[in-house]
């Protein structure tokens, strides 16, 4: 797969979701609970093409919630493929992707980890973690989502590995 070709990488969480209006974001990929409704702040953002998820920011098994799923990070995945052939196809316009969870800190920034990797598969690991701080310092991935990821994308356990020094920061 060809690199993703986006100039703006940005992660937060739905309270932040406003100050991103006016930046003219191309794609978005929201991480939501279950039962959470629609986000109406996406109506005042220009054209953008985005795909909604659901499932809960848990780790483990839990009665009532759903975990992040193989499934799930698959379909993440397939969003990044999708979004560098639109880049491709996008005759050098300015791409800026968001991707957004409830808090802007665990499911969103496993889905970008998720979204690096793929888009860089000879980078380090631990350069991708780098990578992610510059964009959410904040960051906290999703240990599942990032083994579910480290799995598909055939990483062979460095991705995990990566996420416990990440930790250490």
């Amino acid at each position: 797969m060809s690199p993703l070709h986006f100039s703006v990488l940005t992660v937060c969480g739905i309270e932040e979701l406003s100050a991103q209006e006016r930046r003219r974001v191309t794609d978005v990929l929201s991480l939501l609970d279950p039962e959470w409704p629609e986000i109406v702040a996406f109506k005042r953002f220009g054209a953008h093409r985005r795909r909604t998820l659901h499932f809960h920011d848990v780790i483990e098994p839990k009665a009532g919630m759903a975990p992040p799923t193989a499934g799930h990070m698959a379909e993440i995945l397939r969003f990044g493929t999708e979004l560098s052939q639109a880049a491709l196809g996008d005759a050098g316009g300015e791409a800026h992707i968001l991707v957004h969870c409830h808090m802007g800190v665990s499911r969103s920034t496993a889905a970008m980890l998720a979204l690096l990797a793929q888009a860089r598969p000879d980078e380090a690991e631990d350069a991708l973690f780098n990578r992610l701080r510059q964009i959410r310092p904040q960051a906290w991935p999703n240990s599942l989502m990032v083994g579910h990821a480290d799995a598909l994308l055939g990483r062979g356990g460095r991705l995990v590995a990566a996420l416990r020094r990440h930790y250490g920061h």
